[in-house]
């Protein structure tokens, strides 16, 4: 489990930078070229930041689980 450690982006990073590339395209003063540059970093980020989501996930459920019962319930995050 720890080399998938490892391997996790820092989430808030990533969710930064996305934000940075969607507000730069949404301005419209990009080159098709750039554009399509950062729509492609973009889709890495945006993978990378649900992988992240995933692994959480994946955490919470091993911590929530007592007497080998999974205990599922809804995870309010705020926006």
């Amino acid at each position: 489990m720890r080399a998938m450690a490892k391997k996790t982006p820092n989430f808030e990073k990533a969710l930064a930078e996305l934000e940075t590339l969607v507000d730069d395209m949404e301005q419209g003063n990009l080159s098709l070229e750039e554009s399509l540059k950062r729509f492609e970093k973009g889709i890495a980020l945006s993978t990378e930041c649900q992988q992240a989501l995933q692994n959480a996930e994946l955490k919470i459920k091993e911590l929530v689980e007592k007497n080998g019962k999974l205990l599922e319930q809804d995870i309010e995050l705020d926006d």
